[in-house]
């Protein structure tokens, strides 16, 4: 089992570990800061260093209760310390990201009542679509302005973990059309934009909206009847 330290700080750029297995090039460590991807946000990379060597990590996948980090030469053995060091200035941009499509879906279902479809993000760039009839250009205008003023109201982001039954008694925690959430968990990560949003997530988010920055609605089409998409740029 790994140790998810993104869980609960998604500003941890470097940390301490231990190599539990080794599979060819990846290797499993006890704990790590390396986000596996998931829910549309893509895997961390960076550098994987112990005595006597190093690597890049260049994948990052979550098997069960494992993370798997697939290094860029020679790994270490079994029982190995190693530092591991993100890519922080990808993983930043991937954080605000995240934060600008959780403000965009809580601005959508807080004015307009519509459930995510589903969704991808790159650094600065993303897409989210919604279970909307209509979608004009001045709708995507009116958007861009009501998401950019959540940014300046800074509001502060909360992370917490509660266990399942207390989690799905929260009003609409789960925004996506379908409840993308196995029987299985049975603990729940809920991240907070305190004043408009609460949902069930596990990715990395910043601490408060104003690190997100200006949010541009770049695109928008119709992805069927009832489906239409919102693209988002950021700037760097």
């Amino acid at each position: 089992m790994t140790e998810l330290l993104y869980q609960t700080d998604s500003y941890a750029r470097e940390f301490e570990a231990l190599v539990t297995a080794v599979d060819g090039v990846r290797v499993a460590l006890d704990r790590t800061a390396f986000y596996p991807g998931g829910g549309g946000q893509p895997y961390d990379t960076g550098m994987l260093a112990w005595d006597g060597g190093q690597a890049p990590v260049v994948k990052v996948k979550k098997e069960g209760d494992t993370v798997w980090h697939t290094l860029e030469g020679a790994p270490p053995a079994v029982g190995t310390p190693v530092r591991g060091t993100l890519d922080w200035e990808r993983r930043y941009q991937l954080m605000r990201t995240h934060t600008a499509l959780h403000i965009l879906c809580g601005v959508i279902w807080r004015d307009y009542g519509a459930s995510v479809t589903g969704g991808n993000m790159k650094p600065l760039k993303a897409r989210m679509d919604f279970e909307l009839e209509h979608m004009t250009a001045d709708f995507a205008s009116e958007v861009e302005r009501k998401i950019n003023e959540e940014v300046a109201a800074a509001r502060a982001i909360k992370v917490s973990i509660l266990p399942r039954e207390e989690a799905f008694q929260i009003p609409d925690l789960i925004r996506t059309k379908i409840n993308l959430l196995p029987p299985a968990i049975q603990q729940v990560r809920v991240v907070e934009i305190e004043g408009l949003d609460m949902q069930a997530d596990g990715g990395t988010h910043v601490a408060n909206t104003r690190e997100v920055g200006r949010i541009r609605v770049v695109g928008h089409t119709s992805k069927g009847r009832i489906n239409k998409r919102l693209r988002i740029e950021l700037d760097a």
